[in-house]
């Protein structure tokens, strides 16, 4: 059952033992509170996998990491299995808890990061903690998914194995994860004036085939090292469709067809030591992550009489890798100090190759140049860090971390460039346990951004008709970030973590004039604030025994000189606010439970050199769902989606000769996509 316990912490007290999972974590003169949950604690929802626990934990959000973090120095899960964090990234914390049965789970914590010595976690994290298994067990699940104008999908469905034997565990995965996606509607077009030039009823359409394999191997001797291996291969393959009828007034009726698609296949290794060396520990971590991604798109267009033919192609082969190497060595030299010493290398690149042929009147197809659309982008990055941990008061816990990263980017191809940077970064984060239902943290941190290579390269839009110049000048962001975070327990009620945050950023990363069309590229200054909720209440006390209300929401507000027309803006597409909500009912004595799911969300526009570009989706996305727990030995569960009918929007005006000037044209369409039925079932072995 769920109590509070004291706690040093587990990361510690490995450092401190001979064999790091068989040591007592809780150290009796600390005075930082933990939370311990079992799996009974949530019998409730009839779990089969850590991730279903997880997630259930009140007030508490996974965080798996970015994937595009900049190495793992950075890297912000908020989530250990054993005290360790995950050597992976599209391989991550939800990946690994969805692979750790029900059965196998001992104990799950709720800590402060703060205290852990690892740098980077600060705030809410959870430690899963698993028992030795014997034999080899699974879990599978299988959903068959129905909608609007689309053909139903039946492959959707994975399988876990799992096995331990002594000292070494291991689980392979395997997924097939389609994705269908469909929507219609009117579209508008409309000159300078607000005149109706032309109208078109356009239908979308969205197959993806997505599939994974992925497995781990853990080894935790008697001698108290731990090693761990994981492996990720995918692959996802898109196409898009859409189809649009065009009316223009007092014109020829004409039909336009876009038609995309991508064959992407990916590849990750990750890998870790930990073992004890001297008076601490010793760990070293690897990563090697490939993706190749050819894509084409494709647009025809012409009326119906057979005139005003014209065709394009966008051709474009990418390849990406990531390459990690990480060093850390920790230490205690007295209780409530903790000390850690950290290397980390890395090696980025991306390789693009594109074209653009067009033709008009029926005539061959012809290539046109393209600058800066075929090149090689390199960094080869260094980084050097060291953070101190210390207990200030029976109820105040310290993290400070220092660092400097060394980088040299280069590119090659049709632009060439080399540079090299030095950044210096680092936080410092203090947590406050106010009384036993409360806990602040604040955190001030030093960020440096992560390139987006893409940004090098340049590339063309064509169902939106626009393009993206290249920037080969691009330097990464930095920001100053302060955070404060407040924890609440609401005992019988739930629990509640808030977050408010802000940012001062140096040379941000958006939309800005190059040549004579515009592109990614970096503006001196900005700054962004917000706030993050995530709330679980219940409703016992009012009654209704086995109901719950989740909440997990953003707020984002930002400021930007708009370098071309020198008026503050927010950032170009940055998000205002996204929001998920459900309400579930586990009804007493039964095997069933029913609920209903809200999630909405709201971005800025896009500026680019001669558009704004706006798009959204109205009212919230919603579903209900009846679910059995206990269906011939599964649990069962049917979902009607979009019951609220959520339509997706967009608005686009055109300036001449850029947004200083005039608005000359005007879109604006709306589209439906109807219900969506979904069962599922689940189940393990």
């Amino acid at each position: 059952m769920k109590h509070r316990t004291p706690l040093y912490t587990s990361v510690i007290a490995a450092l401190m033992a001979p064999n790091a999972y068989a040591a007592d974590l809780a150290v009796a003169n600390s005075t930082i509170d933990k939370t311990v949950y079992s799996a009974a604690d949530f019998v409730q929802f009839a779990p089969r996998t850590a991730l279903e626990i997880v997630q259930r934990i009140p007030g508490f959000s996974i965080d798996s990491g970015d994937s595009d973090s900049r190495g793992f120095g950075q890297a912000t899960g908020n989530v250990l299995i054993n005290g360790q964090r995950v050597s992976g990234k599209s391989n991550d914390a939800k990946a690994v808890l969805g692979r750790i049965l029900t059965i196998n789970v001992d104990t799950i914590e709720v800590l402060d990061g703060t205290a852990l010595g690892i740098p980077g976690l600060s705030g809410q994290v959870v430690n899963v903690t698993t028992r030795d298994s014997a034999g080899v067990s699974g879990n599978w699940h299988w959903k068959v998914r129905s909608r609007e104008n689309l053909r139903p999908t039946y492959n959707d469905f994975g399988v876990t194995v799992s096995g331990q034997k002594g000292a070494l565990s291991w689980a392979i995965e395997a997924e097939s994860d389609p994705e269908r996606g469909a929507s219609a509607g009117p579209e508008r077009i409309a000159d300078g004036s607000g005149k109706v030039i032309e109208t078109r009823k356009e239908d979308y359409t969205y197959d993806a085939e997505a599939a994974s394999l992925a497995g781990s191997l853990a080894w935790s001797p008697d001698d108290g090292s731990v090693a761990n291996l994981s492996a990720r291969f995918a692959a996802y393959q898109p196409e898009d469709k859409e189809v649009s009828k065009l009316f223009p007034v007092g014109g020829i009726a004409g039909r336009r067809l876009f038609q995309g698609s991508e064959d992407e296949t990916q590849a990750e290794i990750g890998a870790d030591y930990e073992r004890g060396f001297g008076p601490g520990r010793l760990k070293a971590i690897a990563l090697v992550r490939r993706e190749d991604s050819p894509t084409v798109d494709h647009v025809l267009r012409g009326n119906l009489d057979g005139t005003g033919i014209s065709e394009s192609v966008f051709q474009q082969t990418v390849e990406e890798g990531e390459y990690i190497l990480r060093g850390e060595y920790a230490w205690v030299p007295t209780e409530g100090r903790d000390w850690q010493v950290s290397l980390e290398g890395a090696f980025n690149f991306l390789d693009a190759q594109s074209s653009l042929l067009r033709s008009k009147g029926g005539d061959p197809l012809a290539e046109e140049v393209l600058p800066n659309a075929n090149s090689r982008v390199e960094e080869q990055r260094g980084e050097l860090s060291v953070t101190h941990g210390r207990v200030l008061s029976p109820s105040l816990n310290l993290q400070v971390s220092l660092g400097a990263e060394m980088s040299e980017l280069s590119q090659t191809g049709d632009a060439e460039n080399l540079r090299t940077f030095t950044r210096p970064k680092g936080f410092a984060s203090l947590s406050w346990q106010v009384d036993p239902t409360l806990q602040l943290v604040t955190r001030l941190d030093r960020e440096v951004g992560q390139l987006d290579f893409f940004d090098f390269i340049s590339s063309v839009n064509l169902n939106q008709g626009n393009g993206s110049e290249g920037n080969s000048e691009i330097v990464p962001e930095q920001a100053w970030k302060l955070s404060i975070t407040a924890e609440k327990d609401l005992k019988d009620w739930g629990a509640a973590t808030l977050t408010v945050f802000g940012s001062d950023i140096e040379d941000i990363v958006d939309r800005i004039p190059i040549g004579t069309g515009d592109g990614p590229g970096n503006i001196d200054s900005a700054w962004r604030v917000g706030a993050d909720l995530d709330a679980t209440f219940r409703l016992a006390r009012l009654g209704l025994s086995g109901t719950e209300l989740t909440f997990s929401g953003e707020w984002r507000n930002s400021r930007v000189e708009d370098p071309l027309t020198g008026i503050d803006r927010p950032i170009s597409g940055s998000n205002i606010y996204h929001f998920n909500a459900e309400l579930r009912r586990d009804i007493p004595t039964t095997d069933w439970a029913v609920g209903v799911y809200l999630e909405s969300y709201n971005g800025n526009p896009e500026y680019t050199l001669d558009q704004r570009l706006h798009s959204g989706s109205q009212p919230p996305f919603s579903y209900a769902y009846v679910e059995h727990k206990d269906l011939m030995g599964l649990t069962g569960k049917l979902v009607l989606g979009n019951i609220l009918d959520q339509r997706d929007w967009l608005s686009r005006d055109l300036y001449e000769p850029n947004r200083l000037g005039p608005i000359i044209l005007s879109e604006s369409r709306t589209r439906h996509f109807g219900p969506i039925v979904t069962f599922e079932l689940n189940g393990t072995f």
